[in-house]
């Protein structure tokens, strides 16, 4: 096939113009190309070799506005078909399924890629070139569909991975920045989320790519799918990624739900990312019931783990060592949330979810104290739903309350008054319902501590819990 000679048939009189002529001939060689490249012989070396070879020469050979579709062809047509061999070329270069083939088969997806590679940069190069041209309609088409492949090509082949080579690297690496650059984005993140306000951006886009090889039975198909997820969606935070989370959470959590630990760890790393930037964390219980409405309970074994359960034991591993009072707000405004949807299951985090709430008390958390009052109303619903559980934790949440009560009342500081009040309002109440949890005990061991406090405060605190002890059944209920 002779590429260039698309471009130079002549025309027949008052059949067609010759630029519609030129893009037809253009049109069927393309078609051709995305033949050989998508076809059952796209893995012969001889037509693999060939279809590239005659794509790099067409790119070459072909003006802008012949290229983009803008001589009289429609604004559609060209620019789809573009699209396809991009989506062909990035399927092309694609690694094979993991089946522990040695470095041979890597050895030649990375030849794959640096020579699609190069072909992607000609093609963006004539892209570029053609910004201030008369085909910018065509030319933005054109770009709407090109940006998709190129992209997940550019992230499969520019990290470091067993079927990369420094070569194919590096060209990838190019083809990233080329692609920006045309663009017309700062960063990777502008690309995805928009460049201001008013420009959408191409996540959503990328997503919907990525989604036919995300579900259970094709996501293994392609080792790089999950990577290009995993690192695209590191590069989204808030507020941007709030609107994405039915598309982000169900292929976070079928890699973290999978047998081997890179890919739990992979899954895990996207699941924290989303805890952290989806500033309404409590979607994820709306989304919860759709994703689990084929388990039911039978009764006759123990309840199946749940989303639930596995992202709320995400959120407390990570919530127990952390030290940042950002994070440590972000964390514990949600958990309450996550507490109600549990209810009796939450005794299943118990352990884990004391230790947390005694690390969080402990901790002065500024002026709002944000953290320490969620913690006690996370505390208040634990007690509420797991109370038989709750005497034989007595003295340890006794003990964290009452030093929580004379932090707070001999506190210093600049927090304000009505900050404080909330603090020892909320803890006089978990002491009520601790009392209540373990029959009354708490009344008899306050009355020792009443007889030597000489904080105000906290006596006040402490006979209001005696007070309402006193009219209070001792059954826990």
């Amino acid at each position: 096939m002779e590429p260039h000679g698309c471009r130079e048939c002549p025309s027949r009189e008052g059949s067609s113009l010759p630029g519609e002529r030129a893009s037809s001939d253009l049109g069927q060689a393309l078609s051709q190309i995305l033949h050989h490249l998508s076809g059952l012989d796209s893995r012969r070396g001889k037509a693999r070799n060939a279809a590239l070879q005659d794509l790099s020469a067409l790119i070459e050979a072909t003006e802008g506005d012949e290229l983009f579709g803008g001589s009289g062809t429609s604004l559609r047509g060209m620019p789809e078909m573009l699209g396809q061999v991009a989506k062909a070329l990035e399927k092309y270069a694609a690694p094979p399924k993991e089946q522990g083939g040695g470095s041979d088969a890597h050895s030649e997806v990375a030849e794959k890629a640096a020579a699609v590679g190069l072909l992607f940069l000609k093609l963006l190069r004539k892209v570029g070139a053609a910004e201030n041209s008369l085909v910018c309609p065509a030319r933005k088409a054109c770009l709407r569909l090109l940006a998709g492949p190129i992209y997940i090509f550019a992230v499969s082949h520019s990290l470091e991975q067993a079927w990369t080579s420094p070569r194919s690297q590096d060209v990838a690496g190019q083809v990233l920045a080329l692609l920006l650059q045309v663009t017309e984005c700062a960063s990777v993140a502008g690309f995805l989320h928009g460049e201001n306000e008013d420009e959408k951006g191409r996540f959503t886009l990328i997503m919907g790519l990525l989604k036919p090889d995300l579900n259970k039975e094709t996501w293994k198909n392609n080792p790089a799918t999950k990577h290009v997820f995993s690192w695209t969606l590191q590069q989204v935070t808030r507020p941007w990624l709030n609107q994405h989370l039915e598309r982000i959470l169900p292929p976070s959590l079928l890699i973290s739900d999978d047998y081997q630990t890179e890919n739990k760890i992979l899954g895990v790393h996207c699941l924290h990312h989303i805890v952290l930037n989806v500033a309404v964390l409590l979607c994820l219980l709306d989304l919860f019931p759709v994703l689990e409405k084929g388990l039911h309970w039978k009764g006759d074994a123990a309840r199946p783990t749940t989303h639930c359960d596995e992202v709320l034991q995400l959120i407390l591993t990570h919530m127990e060592p952390e030290h940042r009072l950002l994070l440590r707000r972000t964390y514990a405004r949600n958990l309450p949330a996550f507490v109600k949807r549990l209810g009796i299951l939450t005794v299943r985090h118990l352990k884990r979810l004391q230790r947390v709430i005694i690390g969080y008390l402990e901790v002065y958390d500024g002026p709002e104290e944000e953290a320490r009052l969620k913690i006690l109303e996370t505390l208040k619903l634990l007690m509420q739903y797991t109370w038989p559980r709750v005497s034989c934790r007595l003295v340890v949440l006794l003990k964290a309350l009452l030093k929580l009560l004379c932090d707070v009342a001999r506190d210093p500081s600049l927090t304000p008054e009505p900050i404080k009040s909330a603090l020892l309002e909320e803890a006089t109440d978990c002491l009520i319902l601790l009392d209540h949890c373990s029959q009354g005990r708490v009344k008899g061991l306050l009355a020792k501590i009443l007889q030597s406090c000489e904080d105000s405060k906290v006596v006040t605190c402490l006979r209001k819990v005696q007070q309402a002890s006193e009219g209070a059944p001792g059954d826990g209920t």
